[in-house]
């Protein structure tokens, strides 16, 4: 297991560096420093390799998400926690990671997205009705409409040709996605403590900067 584990972490981390397609099995085994043959006893094929990668990464962050919902003390520091952890994910993340899925593994993508789908349609409503619960989010929205909402934006996002003339990587697509939700769904009270949220954010990461300077 343990040497699953590593393999599975090892090729997610080539994958999104340089994309699906171009990382080979040789290379993966390469940057191990084991034989194909011991790859091969793990997995059946990079078909398999990548249905394992997804499962382990589905795991770790439905695992995630109960963490941060846990430690926020409201919906809004909820909602900023799983934009952070979404933005840290897809940090560094090759564009064409998303196209190689489509295009090669077309299979694989429609049903990571099915479950994708499922599972943020799943936590934005939990945090829907909890903030509105809270007198953080406005009283007259439609939680199921804007959840629905929200997977698709998400969706928006992934898509290669809706910003293919943009430069910006897929860490700040989903920033600004999170931003605009919050924007769209916060009460008057809302709004006041989503500001603070985020002065404190700002105010961390320039305490960050200072300590690690470039």
């Amino acid at each position: 297991m343990e040497q699953q584990d590593m393999i599975l972490r090892k090729a997610f981390e080539l994958f999104m560096r340089y994309g699906i397609k171009s990382v080979t099995m040789d290379d993966i085994a390469r940057e191990l420093g084991i034989s194909k043959k011991t790859l091969y006893q793990t997995v059946a094929n990079k078909a398999d390799l990548i249905a394992q990668i997804f499962q382990l990464h589905f795991a770790e962050e439905e695992q995630a998400m109960a963490t941060i919902r846990e430690q926020s003390s409201d919906a809004i520091e909820e909602m900023l926690g799983i934009g952070r952890y979404v933005v840290e994910k897809t940090q560094g993340m090759s564009p064409t990671v998303v196209y190689d899925l489509q295009k090669y593994y077309r299979s694989l993508w429609d049903e990571m997205q099915a479950k994708m789908k499922k599972n943020v349609y799943s936590i934005i409503i939990d945090n829907l009705e909890r903030g509105i619960a809270q007198g953080l989010y406005r009283k007259d929205m439609q939680p199921d409409v804007v959840a629905r909402l929200y997977v698709g934006k998400t969706v928006i996002a992934a898509d290669e040709e809706t910003f293919e003339a943009c430069n910006h990587d897929m860490s700040t697509l989903h920033r600004e996605l999170i931003l605009y939700h919050m924007h769209g769904i916060t009460s008057a009270k809302g709004r006041q403590l989503l500001d603070k949220h985020l002065a404190a954010e700002a105010r961390q990461e320039q305490t960050t900067i200072r300590k690690n300077p470039i």
